[in-house]
């Protein structure tokens, strides 16, 4: 039995605010876009993934008041969802994403586990990071 994964989601406050990020800045492109009694799911992928979407949702569509302000702040402080990405030029791609002002969470960085990273917040507060398979991977750090 083969399993993929297909779609995930991605919590978002301002749809059109995460299309200029997701979109505008990354290069995704846009493949649905509904709406639906108030609400709105927009998928978005990498055209060169076509069998994965990311669906950018409403925070939690039928909960209660109190716990859409619990989801908003943890949204906010990117506690919530996150996406790794992988790219071929980690360090291209962050002086892009830095340009369109999102927020630097982490400057690229080679990692003892075999990547070269960065990391940013979404309009929403989601984190996302970026890395690199490194041509050498670097020692590992001892335990003791």
């Amino acid at each position: 039995m083969n399993l993929h994964v297909s779609t995930t989601f991605i919590a978002v406050h301002d749809h059109d605010a995460a299309l200029a990020f997701y979109h505008d800045v990354l290069g995704l492109e846009i493949r649905q876009d509904v709406k639906f009694e108030g609400n709105r799911w927009v998928t978005i992928g990498s055209p060169a993934q076509p069998e994965l979407g990311i669906v950018l949702e409403p925070p939690a569509v039928t909960a209660s008041p109190a716990d859409h302000r619990t989801l908003d702040e943890l949204l906010a402080k990117g506690l919530l969802r996150g996406v790794i990405f992988t790219t071929d030029d980690v360090d291209a791609l962050f002086e892009r994403v830095q340009a369109s002002g999102a927020e630097v969470v982490q400057e690229p960085m080679d990692q003892f586990y075999g990547v070269r990273d960065c990391a940013f917040r979404d309009p929403s507060g989601n984190q996302l990071r970026f890395n690199q398979p490194l041509k050498q991977p670097m020692n590992q750090p001892s335990s003791t």
